[in-house]
């Protein structure tokens, strides 16, 4: 099917549409956006709702739902919203814009926890663990909370948007932590592009803890063209925008590459997000292939997690939970975004034995990457013509990769159990 993006004019129409719900008068709006890691139309929402904000005599704030990312600068923000502070100051001057920092205690509140009983419930015999649920005190101040932001296949919770905006969103580090590991435990390539997976039924029952009523404003894009937008409860949006992101991010070929030459999206600027360039393209890799990561212009790992991921370095899942006494210590957001990175593998009597080789064509050194445990190439000896009519010699060319799940016809998800107390 045929999908068109919508024009500016509609984007507004349809933005206005969805905020207007909450538009009682005098009431108190906080609008929850993505970074600049996602496409979305936040420019677009942001003056929409803004204005309309004002003409209703609603104070309305927005709050940047980080999760772990580094927080936005002054200028970052300006591009993200599509204003400089001095012009929001001046048109919007009672409208404030907050980054979330999960990492700082004071600006969280716990709604409660969910018992471990439950977690194994629903994590299907996965974890086992109590979750606290802390979250950013902000959302007590309002009288309505506004979710607005993109949906596409995500490695840890399946697709992005609704009640992972919250969680990790504007979440502490405990419900983060958990719910990475998690998800890795279920594995990325068995997770992505699955709308009902053991991540996404513990972060919907973590918010069901917040009480302030929830619209959402869910985009489905296609690279940065939008091309539909719905709005609603929180939980019927992402369920509408996660169907027609199965659509027209995910896409279905009928065989392996050994070599795949992957792009990240210039909106990725630490390998942490551009990480997604592996999550999408894992499965088309054959066995023993390689997947490249090409990106000249990156040039680091991770602002906030970089002592963390030299540390451990990135191995698979089975090599962590087999020597778990040893690594259980470490952030297990860290330990997710390894294995996730690495890839499926398994230990074959103490040896780990990844799938796919995985290799940094970057400004990252080659000591950085031996030392983390990746592969290195020099990007200057990157030609991506060699790649990019390679299909019949079994190699693939991907630019702008980050949104878009590849995924082999037939593919069958399953529930890869780990060797895991």
């Amino acid at each position: 099917m045929s999908h068109q993006p919508l024009s500016r004019s509609l984007i507004e129409t349809r933005i206005s549409a969805g905020i207007a719900p909450a538009l009682i008068s005098g009431s108190r709006i906080l609008v929850i956006i993505p970074d600049a890691s996602r496409n979305a139309p936040i420019p677009a929402a942001f003056s929409v709702i803004c204005r309309l904000a004002a003409e209703a005599n609603c104070q309305v704030d927005f709050l940047i739902a980080l999760g772990t990312h580094p927080p936005m600068t002054s200028p970052e923000i300006a591009s993200l919203v599509g204003m400089s502070q001095e012009q929001v100051q001046s048109d919007f001057p009672r409208t404030r814009i907050w980054n979330h920092n999960w990492l700082d205690r004071d600006q969280l509140t716990n709604l409660g926890q969910i018992p471990a009983e439950e977690v194994d419930v629903l994590s299907a015999g996965l974890m086992k663990e109590d979750i606290v649920v802390n979250i950013n005190k902000l959302i007590l101040d309002y009288d309505q909370l506004v979710v607005c932001g993109p949906v596409f296949p995500h490695e840890v919770a399946g697709f992005s948007g609704g009640a992972k905006y919250f969680f990790p969103g504007i979440a502490g580090e405990e419900i983060i932590h958990l719910t990475h590991w998690l998800g890795a435990l279920a594995t990325a390539m068995h997770t992505i592009g699955v709308k009902d997976t053991p991540v996404r039924r513990i972060i919907e029952r973590a918010a069901e803890f917040i009480k302030t009523p929830v619209t959402h404003i869910a985009f489905c894009m296609r690279g940065s063209e939008t091309l539909d937008i719905f709005s609603g409860g929180l939980n019927a949006a992402w369920q509408a925008a996660a169907a027609l992101s199965s659509e027209v991010n995910i896409r279905h070929i009928d065989q392996q590459f050994k070599s795949v030459l992957s792009m990240p999206a210039p909106i990725y600027d630490e390998l942490w997000t551009a990480a997604k360039a592996m999550y999408k393209l894992e499965a088309v890799v054959e066995d023993g292939g390689e997947l490249i990561i090409y990106a000249p212009w990156l040039k680091e790992i991770s602002r906030t997690h970089f002592n963390d991921i030299l540390a451990v370095g990135y191995h698979t899942r089975d090599y962590f939970t087999s020597q778990w006494d040893k690594f259980k210590s470490h952030p297990l957001a860290v330990l997710a975004h390894s294995t996730h990175f690495k890839g499926a593998g398994i230990m074959q009597n103490g040896i780990e034995k990844p799938r796919i080789n995985v290799i940094l064509s970057t400004a990252i050194p080659k000591e950085i990457c031996n030392k983390v445990n990746l592969g290195y190439l020099d990007p200057s000896g990157i030609n991506p013509s060699d790649w990019e009519n390679g299909r019949s010699g079994g190699k693939l060319f991907v630019p702008e990769a980050g949104e878009v799940l590849y995924q082999l016809e037939n593919f069958v998800k399953k529930q890869d159990r780990p060797s895991y107390p």
